[in-house]
């Protein structure tokens, strides 16, 4: 952020330095990626960063496209961060950079000259973000192992007790990063002795032992001896540079996440959160910068921003309701701030450092404290937003700011609260089927001894994928209106439970790739002659008192490797099916409820 403006202030131009510390915001995002697919990632930005200022100074000619385009720009930045699971800040910068480009001062630019000032504030973020590749070249695939390593220790200390369950779900969110980090977002075939090959085989061993750990727990029994030990240590061997390279086997190519293609398509799919994002923030942007613009005020940008900013992550009614107060109250104080520095009129190098000690602030502040995080983020925005020209009448600005973020924010809860009901009626259903639909794909290779084939890998990787989503829905449910939230509640068994049934389904897996040429026989053991039938037909009839909403019909038998979990899922539809009555019938679901 400072050496933008100081490479301005050098050469006389400071307002061309502030127009390019937009461009910097580049560095915001792709800090845990690996480093080539970082350079890829954050060239995007930066281009995108530019197109999007672009836009909005072209727009500023027409006043009745400004808000069109900034519509556009938000809800198309909302739907792509969303479906490519692209981290904060999200959407919220390129809505912001766009809507700014609407308000900014350019002077003597041509629409062009901002777009290369900007590009040329990423490109300098993109050469700091990618120095440290230089001294540790792995270090983003090192701690990704390690943080799963750890979380896996961490689940096995917590196996028997009432935090197993939410122990267990977060070592199996940062495993599925670690993979994303190893495989997704690196090149298809790499060195087969790198360094690369020694850690995706760290990776498949970690992934063994939270198998083990996992069969054990569903069983009943301790986890293996030494196992939070071999968790631990693990972690270490993922962090040591000085060991040997291992050589690439088959079975270390392992699940991942979906290709971007795949993200997209699951991200169109009716109903979808990145749809459903996209559309609540197109329709309060457009709501709150057609009342900004009938009201009048001055660099109504702000108010579209702060809409943007309540809605792009597509939360809860709960945390979308914390994120506004905080945003308004953040911004009620930080307008003091920014009146400070605005009527102290820094310039030049004080200018820079200025501006590098609010972000440095913003940074270290935003995941702790958001509220504490907004009141410098207002003013380093206002900051910005002057050019580097005086601000003749800063009461006035400071005034037309508070409005603005305070329309845009209640315009925000409306559209949210106005949308919710429909989405939290239909989610968790749709989720608890298709976790079931995607068990039923792997439990077909499973039963074949062939869970290794391309087919299966990507077969397990939908399963573990669903369960994430699954428990993703819920949460968004359970954080509704209170009066909405009921059926949310009534549901958290049977989600339970079919979280459990797709990690048994997914550690069974583990252990017949580890059977290796036994695998066939092994399976065999397991299911049964009639076993495949079995489950396909326990499966359908859960699916289908899923989609009817209705009591399911007597579990048929079911192989005993998931008997437990089966019966266990089986009661749990029946408690929400009775409004969470705990009539008979739910005498196996103690564990799910748990």
């Amino acid at each position: 952020m400072g050496v933008p403006v100081l490479v301005g202030w050098a050469a006389g131009d400071v307002a061309a330095g502030l127009m390019a510390t937009i461009g910097a915001f580049t560095a915001l995002y792709g800090g845990d990626r690996p480093y080539l697919n970082r350079a890829i990632h954050l060239a995007a930005i930066a281009v995108s960063f530019a197109l999007a200022v672009m836009l909005g100074v072209w727009a500023a000619g027409t006043p009745p496209l400004v808000v069109p385009v900034v519509v556009l720009i938000a809800m198309a930045a909302t739907f792509l961060c969303n479906a490519l699971r692209v981290g904060p800040p999200g959407a919220y910068m390129f809505a912001l950079a766009c809507a700014a480009g609407t308000g900014m001062p350019i002077g003597h630019f041509s629409i062009a000259h901002v777009g290369l000032l900007v590009l040329a504030g990423g490109s300098f973020a993109w050469l700091a973000h990618m120095s440290t590749a230089l001294v540790w070249p792995r270090g983003p695939e090192r701690t990704a192992i390690a943080a799963a390593a750890q979380a896996v220790a961490r689940f096995v200390a917590t196996v028997g007790t009432p935090g197993e369950d939410g122990a267990r779900h977060a070592a199996a969110l940062a495993m599925h990063h670690a993979w994303a980090t190893l495989v997704t977002r690196q090149p298809a075939r790499p060195r087969p002795n790198g360094s690369l090959s020694r850690l995706r085989s760290l990776n498949r061993e970690l992934h063994l032992l939270f198998a083990s750990v996992m069969n054990a727990s569903i069983s009943g029994g301790a986890p293996p001896a030494a196992a939070a030990e071999k968790a631990r240590a693990i972690a270490a061997q993922a962090m040591d540079t000085t060991s040997q390279a291992e050589r690439t086997e088959p079975a270390h190519i392992p699940l991942g996440h979906h290709r971007v293609s795949e993200l997209l398509r699951e991200g169109l799919r009716p109903w979808s959160p990145a749809l459903l994002a996209a559309a609540r923030v197109g329709v309060a942007t457009a709501i709150a910068g057609t009342i900004g613009a009938t009201l009048g005020l001055e660099r109504a940008y702000w108010t579209m921003a702060a809409a943007v900013l309540i809605l792009h992550q597509g939360l809860d009614w709960a945390r979308s309701l914390q994120r506004g107060v905080e945003r308004m109250s953040g911004t009620i104080v930080g307008l003091a701030l920014a009146g400070a520095i605005l009527a102290a009129h820094p310039g030049g190098l004080w200018l820079a450092v200025t501006l590098m000690l609010l972000q440095f602030v913003i940074e270290m502040t935003v995941i702790r404290n958001y509220a504490l995080a907004v009141v410098f983020i207002t003013a380093a925005a206002l900051t910005i937003a002057t050019g580097g020209h005086p601000t003749p009448h800063v009461e006035h600005v400071l005034w037309v700011r508070g409005v603005d973020t305070v329309i845009g924010c209640v315009t925000g809860l409306a559209i949210l609260a106005l949308t919710t009901p429909r989405a939290v009626a239909l989610r968790i259903p749709q989720e608890l089927a298709n976790t079931l639909a995607a068990s039923k794909r792997v439990l077909d290779h499973a039963a074949a001894g062939d869970v290794t084939a391309p087919e299966a890998r990507q077969a397990r990787r939908d399963l573990q994928h669903r369960t994430i989503v699954l428990l993703d829905a819920y949460d968004s449910s359970a954080g509704a209106k209170p009066w909405q939230r009921d059926a949310a509640v009534r549901s958290w068994p049977a989600v339970m439970a079919a979280q459990r049934l797709a990690y048994r389904v997914l550690s069974t897996c583990w252990s017949l790739e580890e059977a290796g040429a036994q695998a066939v026989e092994r399976a065999r053991a397991l299911f049964g002659p009639d076993g495949p039938a079995e489950i396909g037909d326990a499966l359908a009839a859960l699916s289908e008192a899923v989609r009817l909403g209705a009591r399911p019909e007597p579990l048929p038998l079911v192989p005993e490797f998931l008997g437990m979990e089966m019966r266990n899922l089986h009661d749990s539809l029946v408690y929400a099916g009775n409004g969470g009555s705990g009539e008979p019938g739910a005498r196996h679901s103690d564990s799910a409820s748990a």
